[in-house]
């Protein structure tokens, strides 16, 4: 039983059962517009082949990082690096081949992963960042420091790639104002206090991770936030432009790209999830707010959107 202000997305099954059949399920290669809007239910190393190349324009890709972790059925088990290397060199050998070649490219990490990804992201793409984003949640050790902190390599296919730093500009309170000939510089005061809106960085503090009084949140082990999704789509994306997820999980980066006006396609093997992420998107025709995200800005975490005045 869960409380009453509990928002976890829920689902019979036989609601589980309706929603699994709205993947799909290739055996056979697909066209773009076979694959557009659509999430694929199987393994993403056996779909992948299938999928057109060059028909995305944005690759997110979040793997199983080297943890052994369950995930309702199915399961991961850390290996030794150079097996977790292995592991990362044959999906991105399948993936790349389906961008553009102005397309972009973010891969989420843990440190230890982290360590594996970027150099064999660089010997493929050209690595412009590494994003470091706060979790806040975490486990204490004894013998070591609180991990609190996830990493995202940012990375393009060539030098011709898109890049819009105004879109997911990050709206800050301004505790010392600074005032130049008696006008405020470089923020603006309304009814509610004094605003800043500053330009993005490789550090996000803004973040939290789904939990139980947000609506986006399931019980999925190691969901991102709509708003960590967000500014990757709106930062490295058209409107109107596909967004490639091949471990989709309960379909955040499909679900944040649709209310984003961006196609996506997805690859999940787990049939949970897959259902999961279906009801997601059929929530989100009714429903496009993002939690932290609104009037076309980021704001701070635990900071209800304010409009100016």
């Amino acid at each position: 039983m869960r409380a009453a202000n509990n928002r976890t997305l829920e689902i019979s099954d036989t609601e589980a059962e309706a929603y699994l059949a709205r993947c799909l399920r290739p055996d056979a290669p697909l066209a773009a517009a076979e694959a557009e809007d659509r999430v694929l239910h199987g393994d993403c190393l056996a779909l992948m082949p299938l999928l057109p190349r060059g028909f995305a324009d944005l690759l997110i890709a979040d793997p199983p990082y080297n943890l052994s972790k369950d995930f309702h059925g199915g399961g991961f088990r850390r290996m030794p690096d150079a097996d977790y290397a292995a592991y990362t060199e044959r999906w991105l050998e399948l993936a790349l081949p389906l961008l553009k070649p102005d397309g972009s490219v973010y891969v989420c990490c843990d440190w230890r992963s982290s360590l594996v990804i970027g150099p064999l992201l660089q010997k493929r793409l050209r690595v412009l960042n590494r994003i470091t984003w706060q979790r806040e949640k975490g486990r204490s050790a004894a013998r070591n420091w609180k991990n609190a902190m996830e990493d995202i390599w940012f990375a393009t296919v060539s030098a011709d790639y898109c890049f819009h730093p105004e879109r997911v500009r990050l709206r800050r309170r301004v505790l010392a104002p600074y005032r130049e000939d008696g006008a405020p510089k470089d923020w603006e005061q309304t009814g509610d206090g004094r605003f800043r809106d500053t330009a993005p960085s490789n550090f996000w503090d803004d973040l939290t991770v789904p939990f139980w009084s947000m609506r986006e949140n399931t019980d999925h082990p190691a969901q991102k936030p709509e708003k960590l999704m967000a500014r990757l789509i709106l930062a490295s994306s058209e409107p109107g432009g596909v967004v490639f997820d091949p471990f989709l999980g309960s379909g955040t980066s499909a679900v944040t790209a649709k209310k984003l006006g961006r196609h996506f396609t997805g690859i999940e093997q787990n049939e949970r999830y897959c259902a999961w992420a279906q009801k997601r998107l059929a929530l989100a025709e009714a429903d496009r707010s993002i939690q932290g995200y609104e009037d076309g800005v980021f704001w701070e975490r635990n900071t209800a959107a304010i409009r100016k005045r």
